[in-house]
Order: C-alpha cells, then structure tokens, then sequence
C-alpha cells in the first residue's frame, strides 16, 4: 500500500512540475466551446512491415539492391532535374534544326560530365537506373530517347540495350515487382538508410 502512495505522490509531483513548467509558454490549440483544445501536427509515418530475412542469402541480396539503389538514385534524380531544364528550352523553338542542334551539344555536355561514371555501372545497376528514370520522370527512356533524338535512335539505343539484358521501355512498378526498390528509396529519402 505504501507502494503504491508512494507512485502516486511521484505522479503528482511531477504532473505539478510540468504544470508549473508550461505556464509562461504558450503551447499551440483552439477554442471550442470555451475549451481550448491542445493542438499540434506530427509529420506523418510509414510503417512497412519487417524485412525479417528469410535467409543470409536473402539478407545479402537485399542489401547489395540497397548499395545499388544508393549509386544509381542520384543519378535518375538528376535525369529528372536535367530533363525539365533542357525540355523548357527544347520547346521554346519550333525550328527542327536548331532543336537538333541543341539536343546533339546538350548530349554532348552529358557525355562529358556523366559519361565516364555511367560507363562504370554494372548491367543490373543499369537496369535500376532505367526502372529509376522511369520512377522520376514519368516516362521510360525509350520514350524519351524517341521524342528527342526520333526513332530510329531509339530503336538503336533499345538493341544496345537489349544485347546487355536489359529493357529500355521497362517500366516502374512500386506495387510488386520493383516493391523493394520503393521501400529502399523511402528510406534514402526518410534518411534512414545513408
């Protein structure tokens, strides 16, 4: 029993002390009714369920996607910055041949700039980097090689694709397939995975 006053007299004690605490701050809330109501927004939170690895091969595989997600994810977010800055000017002029010429040097600043570091990409880190592109822009690469550079490079740069395994008209699919690649990128973003 004495237990027991004991935790009680704690509780109030301490409930007193946060009272005194909080007097000269104004906590944020609205009247209703003549009652003021304590209010505050808390950022939302995502809840995926448990990983719980089935296997140590499962758990290697999962976090060499992490390792191959952080490579390639700046990467596809920079397509999607780069793609709205030249669009703006691509469409600005309705001459054909100044629209060529403005693709071939912005291709050829790319090249320059992000060309080496491409090149030393894996197949499969290729591949996530086009499913990624897909994610950011809205638009596989097929797509927008085709509406940039027509079609005849599209079909060409497809077949190059094609003989390394992979897709340019892949497609991003956050619910099943490529479920796991969603989850790693809300983490990146969340920064809980660095």
């Amino acid at each position: 029993m004495k237990t027991i006053v004991f935790i009680f007299a704690f509780i109030v004690a301490g409930s007193v002390g946060f009272a005194q605490e909080q007097k000269g701050m104004k906590l944020p809330g609205t009247k209703i009714n003549g009652d003021t109501i304590l209010y505050r927004e808390i950022p939302p939170v995502f809840v995926y369920p448990r990983t719980g690895h089935k296997s140590k091969r499962f758990e290697r595989r999962y976090w060499r996607l992490v390792q191959k997600v952080k490579k390639v994810y700046p990467y596809a977010k920079k397509a999607n910055e780069l793609l709205h800055e030249y669009s703006a000017k691509y469409e600005a002029t309705q001459d054909k041949k100044l629209r060529r010429q403005y693709v071939r040097e912005a291709e050829k600043r790319l090249f320059q700039q992000y060309g080496p570091q491409l090149k030393k990409l894996s197949v499969s880190e290729g591949r996530i980097l086009i499913k990624l592109i897909d994610r950011e822009t809205g638009t596989t690469s097929y797509q927008l090689i085709q509406d940039l550079k027509g079609n005849l490079s599209a079909f060409f740069w497809q077949g190059v694709a094609r003989v390394f395994g992979n897709n340019l008209k892949a497609e991003y699919d956050p619910v099943t397939e490529d479920r796991l690649i969603e989850e790693i990128i809300f983490y990146i973003d969340a920064g809980i995975i660095k």
